[in-house]
């Protein structure tokens, strides 16, 4: 009897604090009240716009910088005599389903929506476009270089102060520092380069150089060499989006600069913060199953369709562009 009691009042009593809470929240609802809200940012740091707080594009840019129709996947192959027109999904991406398609995009490349490639250059975006599984640094899990780092599908943080900015990107665990004082740059070319800014009123612009070759500008296989050089600029539409414009030049690979342009939204969860998002530990086997005496993944079967997977492994000049990805 003792026990039941006990718990018996146990639960009058949480009952009871459950319906106080219930009614202070009515009547703070009713009475005009609010709960208390996280204090205001700053408008501005040292007399110019605060663009600290985590930020996401949300467009279509990492599958295409140039305006696409849907696609029935990133790897495709003719369909049916004679409908050969009609790409279907190429065995990598069967199981996926609506997953591995591709989400049509009205594109960011500003002016006449093209990129200028140069003849050579457009030959080896093509044949980039057909190896993406082979040659996509995203899928390696590699840095994904500027301005590439700004529109992937994942938010990214921002840390200003009066003469430093600090942007730190969820993929990959990668970030970059735009240096608003004199510094040296860096003693080799780096994935994402090196960034050096200066205000022009209240637009933050920032000079971008020093890159290597081997990132890409998303998964349609847009690429840059060694010369690329960046000019960006980012200006507050409001507290909430970011106006991002970037120049992009590189005499090796286009005949002219080009232009892209997106808005970059702030996120507004209250508890939104970067989470750790490692990947390169998820593709090792990805990249180096190959390697294994016996295979590690070679079979998968499901209620529709079973797959066998065949590695292979480049040898001579290939084994190293393919293990060091370009």
């Amino acid at each position: 009897m003792r026990g039941r009691f006990s718990r018996s009042k146990v639960t009058v009593a949480f009952a009871a604090a459950v319906a106080s809470a219930a009614i202070s929240v009515f009547i703070m609802r009713t009475s005009g009240q609010t709960p208390a809200t996280p204090a205001a940012r700053p408008a501005r740091v040292g007399g110019k716009p605060n663009f600290s707080g985590i930020w996401q594009a949300n467009n279509e840019a990492n599958w295409n910088l140039q305006a696409h129709a849907a696609l029935a996947g990133a790897v495709t192959q003719p369909g049916i005599f004679p409908y050969e027109y009609a790409r279907v999904p190429a065995a990598p991406v069967l199981a996926l389903g609506a997953a591995g398609a591709v989400p049509g995009s009205l594109g960011v490349v500003q002016d006449d929506g093209q990129i200028p490639y140069t003849p050579e250059a457009l030959l080896m975006k093509k044949e980039n476009a057909e190896h993406w599984i082979d040659r996509d640094p995203e899928l390696k899990c590699y840095l994904p270089g500027i301005p590439r780092a700004m529109y992937m599908p994942y938010p990214f943080q921002v840390t200003q102060s009066i003469d430093k900015i600090h942007m730190a990107y969820e993929f990959s665990n990668t970030a970059r520092t735009i240096h608003l004082d004199k510094v040296e740059g860096p003693p080799d070319d780096t994935w994402m380069g090196h960034s050096v800014g200066h205000w022009e009123g209240d637009a933050l612009v920032v000079d971008v150089r020093n890159f290597n070759d081997r990132s890409w500008f998303d998964r349609a296989g847009n690429f840059h060499s060694d010369a690329l050089h960046l000019v960006e600029r980012f200006t507050l539409m409001s507290s909430e989006i970011i106006q991002y414009e970037v120049t992009i030049e590189d005499p090796k690979v286009f005949t002219r600069p080009w232009r892209i342009a997106m808005p970059l939204y702030r996120r507004m969860e209250p508890n939104m913060q970067l989470l750790e998002f490692r990947c390169n530990e998820f593709v090792e086997e990805f990249m180096y199953g190959g390697l294994r005496k016996k295979p590690l993944v070679k079979h998968w079967e499901g209620e529709t369709m079973a797959i066998d997977i065949t590695r292979k492994v480049p040898t001579g000049d290939r084994f190293y562009d393919w293990y060091s990805g370009k």
